[in-house]
C-alpha cells in the first residue's frame, strides 16, 4: 500500500480537472437555479484556503484536501457563470403563427420535419427588440437558403424543445448554451426580403458559413450526393445530403462517430500536416540544419487545426477536440511531450473553463474518456526493440503485425471506455463496432481524411478534382463496411438505460482505472461497468408525450405505440431507453379519427390530441373504454364514467411536459419530466407540435 500510495506522488494533480468537472456536474444537477453570490463565495473561501495552506507550509495532503475542494467549488461557480454569460430572451410559445425577418446564419442538418437553418432575427411580428431571440432553429420548406439571405418567414414560433420522456437529453438545454433561443416551423415558403446590414461580427460569421456551404456544395457537385454527402459532412459539419439508409446503417455499425467533426478529425487532419511539414523540413538539408522541424511542424498543425475548426463551423464537440490537439502542440513547442496525462488533465480544465455545460454532453464523455484510456495505454505499453540489420521483408511483416496488434487493443480500449456512455445516452450497441472500426481505421486515417483536407484546400482554386476522387473512393470502401457490417445477424442490441447514479459511478470508474498507478487501479472496474450491471427498474406501463400528443403503452416486452408515424423520434427514444422494442398500435380493437384514438373494448389508454376539448359523449366514451384518458385540450368537467380513472389534460402537461405512469395497486405513479428537469433558465415548454426535438 506504502508503495502504491508512493507511485502516485505525481498523479495527484489529475484529479483536480475531475473535481472541477464534478463541480460542474453537481450545478447542472439542481432542481433551481441557485443564486450567483454563494457560489462565487465558496469558490473563493476554499481557494484561498488552499493558497493559504501552501504559504504556510502545510502538510501535503491537506492541501491536496483543499485543493480538491476548491476545484469543486469552482466547477460550480464557472457553470453559474456560464449560464448567466449566455443568458438571452428565450422565444414564447406563441398561440398563433407569426412573421419573421431575418438573415439566414447557416444551414443546419436537416430534421425530421425537413431542412433547417440558423436564423438571427431582426423583427418577429408581436415581439418587442428586448423579447426577440438572438438565434432561431427553422424548419423550411424546399430548399434551404444560403447563409447571409435576408428573409421573410411565417410560422410558429417555439422555445427550444423538452426531453422526450423524463430524465432523456435535454434538447432544450444544449440549445440554450449554443446560443439557439428557439425554434421556428414555417407555414409557407421561404421569401426574401430586405433588412438593414447586420453587425459586422454577424456579417463575418455568414461570409465564412458561405464558404462553407459553397464549399459542401462543390464536393456534393463533384462525388455526387451519396458520396459527397459523407465527404461534405466530414469536411464542413453539413448533414444535408446524407440519405437515412447510410445514416442508419453507420450508426448501426458502430462508425458514426466518423460523420461527426471531433477528436478523430482533428486529430488525423492535425497529425497530418505535423508529419508532412516535418518530413518536408528534414527532405530539405539547408532548412533542416537552421530550425527545428519539430517545432515549424507543430505550428503548422495548430494551423491547420484552426483552420479545420473555421471549415468545420466551430461546432462544440470539435472546438472541445481543438483545444485539446491545440495543447499537443503547445506541449511539443515547449519542449514537453505531447501525449501524456497531464496535457490531457490541462486540456480538460481548459475545455471545461470555457464550456461547463460540456460535462453533461456525450461527446465531452465519450472523448475524453477514450482519450483518457488510449493515454493509459500508452503508459503502460512495452517499448518496441528496434531491429538491426534485418531484411526489409522481415521489418516489413514485424511492423504490420505490431500495427495490427495496435489497432486491436486500441479500439478495444476505446471502444469499452466509451461503451458505458453509448449504452446510457444511445441505449444502442453496434456488436461488430470493433470489427468496423478496424477496416475503416486504415482508410480513414491512410487515405480519406488527407485527400479531403487537400481537396477541401485546392476545391476553391479548381485543383481538388484528384484529392475528391480519391476521398469519394474512400467514403465508397467506409460505406461498403458499414452495410455490411450493420446487415450482420445481431448486429445492434438495445440496452435499456441505467438509473441515473450509474453514469457518474461509471465515469469515475473508468478514471480511476486510467489514473492510479499500480495494480489497485482495477478496483475501479466493477464502478466503470456499473451502466452494464445496474439493476434496470420495471419499465413504465405507460409513456405520454410532451403536449398529450402521443402515446405507447407497456405490453409483452414491446411499446405499442398509438400514433405510429407521428413524432416518431421522441417515441423511438423513449422506447429504446426503456430497452423496448417500438411497434405500431394494431388496427383491430381501436376506434380512430381525427382527433382521437380508443380502445373497442377495455384498454389502457385513450388518447384525445384536437386542440378542441372533446364532448361530454365524446370523453364518456373515452373514460367507459379506458384505465387512462388523455386530453391536449383542458377539461372543464368530467362525467361520472371518469371518476375511477386517470384523466389528464392540457393543464397537466403545460406543467409537467411528458410523463410516465406505472400502475400501483389501484392507482398510478407519475414522474413527469418538468419535476426531472426542474425549474431552470432554459426550461419553458414547447407546444409539441411545432417543435423539433432533435429528429
Amino acid at each position: 500500500m506504502r508503495a502504491e500510495a508512493a507511485a502516485q506522488t505525481d498523479r495527484w494533480r489529475l484529479w483536480a480537472p475531475v473535481f472541477f468537472g464534478g463541480g460542474c456536474a453537481a450545478y447542472f444537477a439542481l432542481k433551481s437555479e441557485p443564486a450567483l453570490w454563494p457560489l462565487i463565495g465558496a469558490a473563493g473561501l476554499s481557494g484561498g484556503a488552499w493558497l493559504a495552506a501552501r504559504r504556510f507550509g502545510l502538510a501535503r495532503r491537506w492541501t491536496l484536501i483543499l485543493l480538491m475542494l476548491a476545484c469543486l467549488c469552482g466547477g460550480a461557480a464557472v457553470a453559474k457563470l456560464r449560464t448567466e454569460a449566455v443568458s438571452g430572451p428565450i422565444a414564447p410559445a406563441l398561440a398563433e403563427p407569426t412573421v419573421v425577418e431575418a438573415w439566414v446564419i447557416d444551414v443546419d442538418s436537416p430534421g425530421e420535419r425537413g431542412a433547417r437553418i440558423v436564423v438571427a432575427p431582426v423583427r418577429i411580428r408581436g415581439l418587442t427588440p428586448e423579447a426577440t431571440p438572438v438565434r432561431l432553429r427553422a424548419t423550411v420548406r424546399g430548399e434551404p437558403p444560403a447563409p447571409g439571405t435576408a428573409v421573410r418567414l411565417f410560422g410558429i414560433l417555439n422555445p427550444p424543445p423538452s426531453p422526450a420522456s423524463p430524465g432523456a437529453y435535454d434538447f432544450g438545454r444544449n440549445a440554450y448554451f449554443q446560443g439557439m433561443s428557439g425554434t421556428l416551423f414555417a407555414l409557407g415558403q421561404t421569401r426574401p426580403t430586405v433588412l438593414r446590414e447586420p453587425p459586422w461580427r454577424v456579417r463575418m460569421t455568414m461570409k465564412i458559413n458561405a464558404a462553407r456551404y459553397a464549399l459542401a456544395q462543390r464536393i456534393v457537385a463533384r462525388l455526387g450526393e451519396r458520396t459527397g454527402g459523407i465527404a461534405a459532412a466530414m469536411t464542413t459539419g453539413h448533414e444535408t445530403w446524407i440519405g437515412r439508409e447510410d445514416l442508419d446503417a453507420m450508426r448501426d455499425s458502430g462508425l458514426a462517430h466518423i460523420l461527426s467533426i471531433s477528436g478523430l478529425h482533428m486529430a488525423i487532419v492535425g497529425g497530418f500536416v505535423f508529419f508532412a511539414v516535418r518530413l518536408g523540413v528534414a527532405a530539405w538539408p539547408w532548412l533542416a540544419l537552421r530550425v527545428s522541424g519539430k517545432k515549424v511542424a507543430a505550428v503548422a498543425g495548430l494551423i491547420a487545426v484552426g483552420t479545420y475548426l473555421v471549415v468545420s463551423g466551430a461546432p462544440p464537440p470539435a472546438e472541445r477536440s481543438a483545444i485539446t490537439a491545440s495543447i499537443a502542440f503547445v506541449a511539443i513547442l515547449l519542449d514537453r511531450q505531447a501525449v501524456t496525462m497531464h496535457a490531457l488533465a490541462v486540456a480538460a480544465f481548459a475545455v471545461l473553463l470555457l464550456q461547463p455545460e460540456a460535462i453533461v454532453t456525450p461527446g465531452f464523455q465519450m472523448s475524453f474518456a477514450a482519450t483518457a484510456a488510449l493515454v493509459a495505454l500508452v503508459e503502460v505499453w512495452p517499448r518496441r526493440i528496434k531491429e538491426i540489420s534485418a531484411p526489409w521483408p522481415i521489418v516489413a511483416t514485424q511492423r504490420l503485425g505490431n500495427w495490427l496488434v495496435v489497432a486491436c487493443t486500441a479500439s478495444l480500449v476505446a471502444g469499452m471506455a466509451t461503451g458505458p456512455f453509448a449504452m446510457q445516452h444511445f441505449n444502442r450497441t453496434a456488436v461488430y463496432g470493433l470489427i468496423a472500426n478496424l477496416g475503416t481505421a486504415p482508410i480513414a486515417d491512410f487515405i480519406l481524411m488527407p485527400a479531403l483536407a487537400l481537396g477541401a484546400a485546392l476545391e476553391p482554386l479548381g485543383l481538388g478534382a484528384p484529392f475528391l476522387w480519391l476521398a469519394g473512393k474512400g467514403v465508397e470502401m467506409m460505406l461498403a463496411i458499414g452495410h455490411w457490417t450493420a446487415g450482420l445477424p445481431g448486429a445492434v442490441q438495445t440496452v435499456a438505460s441505467a438509473p441515473a447514479a450509474a453514469l457518474p459511478a461509471a465515469f469515475l470508474g473508468i478514471l480511476f482505472i486510467c489514473l492510479w498507478r499500480g495494480r489497485l487501479r482495477w478496483l475501479g472496474l466493477p464502478l466503470a461497468a456499473a451502466v452494464l450491471i445496474w439493476p434496470r427498474p420495471a419499465a413504465p406501463d405507460l409513456w405520454i408525450g410532451d403536449g398529450g400528443t402521443n402515446a405507447a403503452f407497456h405490453q409483452a416486452g414491446a411499446a405499442v405505440v398509438v400514433r405510429p408515424g407521428v413524432r416518431q423520434f421522441a417515441a423511438d427514444l423513449w422506447s429504446r431507453r426503456r430497452g423496448l422494442d417500438l411497434t405500431p398500435r394494431p388496427e383491430e380493437g381501436w376506434t380512430c379519427k381525427r382527433s382521437f384514438c380508443a380502445p373497442e373494448a377495455a384498454g389502457p389508454i385513450a388518447l384525445w390530441w384536437g386542440k378542441k376539448a372533446p364532448t361530454a359523449e365524446q370523453l364518456d366514451a373515452m373514460c367507459r373504454s379506458a384505465e387512462v384518458v388523455s386530453s391536449r385540450a383542458e377539461l372543464a368537467t368530467l362525467p361520472s364514467s371518469c371518476i375511477d380513472r386517470l384523466v389528464l389534460d392540457g393543464l397537466d402537461y403545460a406543467r409537467g411536459g411528458s410523463v410516465e405512469l406505472w400502475r400501483v395497486g389501484t392507482g398510478w405513479r407519475a414522474v413527469w419530466a418538468a419535476d426531472v428537469r426542474g425549474q431552470r433558465p432554459w426550461t419553458r415548454q414547447a407546444d409539441p407540435d411545432f417543435s423539433d426535438s432533435g429528429g
